[in-house]
């Protein structure tokens, strides 16, 4: 799991009580996980509230999003395109991995993302 993302009436007063209560370690963007994978390496999941507003499910209308890490995927897209399921927008590159957006078959906008974990250390 990459992430959990979720829509918010108030994303900062939120992760502000989260870290209150909680005692999660929170930034504006929510709180980052922090686990080792099974080759020990250092890997993160993050969990991040959005304002109500957000247009980034779009266009699925849930009220959250998944974040699943991939391995190598721009050949992930091509599989699953080949196989009919259904691409949104282009593959995005960015200093902390590249991201791919998806749709199952009920019409949830799934984030896939082939991760840089250095980047946040």
């Amino acid at each position: 799991m990459g992430g959990f993302f979720f829509k918010s009436k108030n994303p900062k007063e939120l992760v502000a009580w989260y870290g209150k209560h909680l005692g999660l370690k929170t930034d504006d963007y929510g709180a980052t996980f922090w686990w080792k994978d099974k080759d020990g390496n250092d890997c993160s999941t993050q969990w991040s509230p959005f304002a109500d507003d957000s247009t980034y499910f779009a266009p699925s209308e849930k009220q959250f999003l998944q974040n699943f890490r991939v391995d190598d995927l721009e050949n992930l897209l091509k599989k699953l395109s080949e196989e009919g399921v259904t691409i949104v927008g282009d593959m995005e590159s960015y200093e902390y991995g590249k991201f791919g957006w998806i749709l199952d078959i009920e019409g949830n906008k799934i984030e896939l993302w082939e991760p840089i974990d250095k980047v946040f250390q």
